[in-house]
């Protein structure tokens, strides 16, 4: 019986030890996942994307997004695509950031905060670019707050 349980020992070490030698996987820097939120612009919008991050140097990051603003006005349910691009200037806790977003119909700056990249708190101006027929302007000052769940995140 002591046998036994010194050849599993041994065969345990042995498997540990070979486990430890093991090279981690390389990542190719990209963080990526989907994305949910809430935006005010002349109207309240549900935004949903799916985005991509990766690291410009040590200390500042680039999100790029594209999705979908989906809104109930004038008795009409529109959807209205957009893509965006956002610059974080550091990678603390609280990541102070600035953002651009086009749709169609509007161009938009922001400014905000990311809580660790996961949840957003954002305000801006959004310029009117091509009003759509039959629906009210989509410009003025912007509010929004969205979530981000990573897929890939990784520490290492």
């Amino acid at each position: 019986m002591k046998k036994a349980v010194y050849l599993f020992l041994v065969l345990f070490l042995m498997v540990q030890l070979g486990y430890g030698q093991r090279r981690y996987q390389q990542h190719t820097g990209w963080i990526f996942g989907p994305s949910i939120g809430y935006q005010y612009q002349s109207g309240s919008f549900l935004k949903a994307s799916a985005w991509g991050l990766f690291a410009a140097n040590q200390s500042q990051y680039v999100k790029i997004d594209a999705g979908a603003n989906f809104t109930w006005m004038m008795d009409k349910t529109t959807v209205i695509p957009e893509l965006g691009v956002t610059y974080y200037l550091n990678n603390v806790a609280v990541w102070p950031f600035i953002k651009g977003e086009i749709t169609p119909h509007t161009a938009t700056a922001k400014a905000g905060i990311g809580l660790f990249n996961l949840l957003e708190f954002s305000a801006g101006y959004g310029f009117d670019i091509n009003t759509k027929k039959d629906f009210k302007p989509i410009d003025g000052f912007t509010f929004g707050v969205g979530v981000n769940i990573p897929l890939n995140f990784h520490l290492y």
